[in-house]
């Protein structure tokens, strides 16, 4: 039984025009073919607004900041709209403790107050409210009483501005959910030590769009095609998960191929050498809406990220992005889950040698065999298919079934 006919607000970490899709987002818009969603993009603060004020993202929602607006702002799915709210009070540089707690709760009045006032206008009496991995307001639903209060965690805490506020914030959000809803297996096995009723439902990907790497007319991205073949190519942001000891030696062991990488660059995390190896190639921040010209220009798809306690917890959807491109993949074996989800089609490397190994072992295939195998996958980890599931249990859910039922409805590990 999927969810109809409800109206659900979505306390997003992503802004809804980003450069790159999101989870919470894209929960937002699949949810909204049979609901009325209000995604609630992550609030400017103070110092946001003037740093970006003038810019053209600001002033798509200047008119929005005002206490007096109800800061809805339509978009081209008739069921989602976007909530902008007033800007918050910066509060992040403050140590953890009684101060910022208290000022905190200054910030999640004034997003409150924005659902509230919505609610009010659209006369809604029932909401259900989900905050995806936005832990940094975890008393929201204390203040607007939902139905229904659903966690989605998509992420380990890893970044310093998250683990600051984020390490006592979160188990908050966390404990007084619901529903708790984790994208990788380890993040379940962590969130449901704290709140029993935590399920997981993993990531997958927009195949539709990474598909069009297929197309015969497409042309390769020119950046990418100006680099000799065979190339072995990586979509994404370049930092700390990358495994750059292993990049090193396989980049070394292979002279005759070359390695890209598209992506923004944490400088703060890259060594020396990765910018002086002559065939590593950094091209930099692309548009997401040219992924498939890019990819199309690999020769093999790569995921290179070390193998720690953080990567354990990593299900990324440029893994389903590469197969929907039909691309032989290989990766590392940071996270051991994968394996289930895709079946012998990729190649999960423990050190360098293994890496190479697979390297050699996906240009010497026959390609037109494999295209359809991956495919395959693929279409098995599309959006639809997982949120479908999620779906379901907030439906569930929200009527207070058994929790034998809630297994029938969806697989829980």
């Amino acid at each position: 039984m999927a969810l109809e006919n409800k109206h659900i607000f979505i306390l997003g970490t992503a802004k809804f025009d980003g450069p790159y899709e999101s989870t919470s987002y894209t929960v937002a818009k699949y949810l909204a073919k049979n609901n009325k969603v209000y995604y609630i993009e992550n609030p400017y603060t103070w110092k946001d607004y003037f740093r970006e004020k003038g810019q053209e993202s600001f002033n798509r929602r200047k008119d929005y900041f005002k206490s007096s607006s109800d800061g809805l702002l339509s978009t081209s799915i008739p069921n989602l709209k976007i909530v902008i709210t007033p800007p918050l009070l910066s509060i992040n540089f403050l140590p953890e403790g009684f101060i910022y707690r208290q000022i905190l709760k200054i910030n999640e009045a004034i997003i409150a107050e924005r659902i509230k006032k919505i609610n009010k206008q659209q006369g809604v009496k029932e909401f259900i409210y989900i905050n995806s991995f936005n832990f940094h307001y975890p008393n929201i639903a204390d203040l607007t009483k939902p139905a229904l209060s659903v966690y989605q965690c998509v992420d380990p805490l890893i970044i310093d501005f998250d683990l600051k506020h984020g390490t006592t914030s979160e188990p908050i959000v966390v404990k007084k959910s619901d529903l708790v809803v984790c994208t990788s297996k380890q993040l379940f096995r962590e969130k449901k030590e704290v709140n029993p009723s935590t399920y997981f439902v993993a990531n997958a990907a927009d195949i539709s769009h990474s598909s069009k790497a297929l197309d015969e007319n497409l042309k390769v991205h020119p950046q990418v095609d100006a680099i000799p073949s065979p190339r072995i190519g990586y979509f994404g942001n370049v930092e700390r998960r990358m495994d750059f000891p292993l990049i090193q030696e396989v980049a070394k062991a292979n002279p005759d191929k070359n390695f890209v990488f598209v992506g923004p660059v944490s400088p703060e995390f890259i060594p020396d050498w990765f910018y002086k190896t002559p065939n590593i190639h950094l091209i930099g921040r692309q548009p997401y809406d040219l992924m498939p010209s890019i990819i199309k220009g690999f020769d093999i798809a790569m995921i290179p990220f070390k193998k720690d306690d953080v990567s354990a917890t990593i299900f990324p959807l440029k893994l389903f992005e590469y197969l929907g491109a039909g691309k032989p993949v290989v990766a590392t074996d940071f996270n051991p889950d994968l394996k289930e989800f895709t079946q012998d089609v990729v190649e999960y490397c423990a050190d360098s040698a293994s890496f190479t190994a697979a390297i050699k072992k996906e240009l010497q295939a026959n390609e037109a065999m494999q295209i359809e195998r991956r495919l395959k996958i693929a279409e098995e980890n599309t959006w639809d298919n997982r949120l479908k599931g999620f779906s379901e249990l907030l439906a569930t859910y929200l009527v207070k079934r058994t929790s034998q039922d809630l297994k029938n409805i969806y697989h829980v590990y």
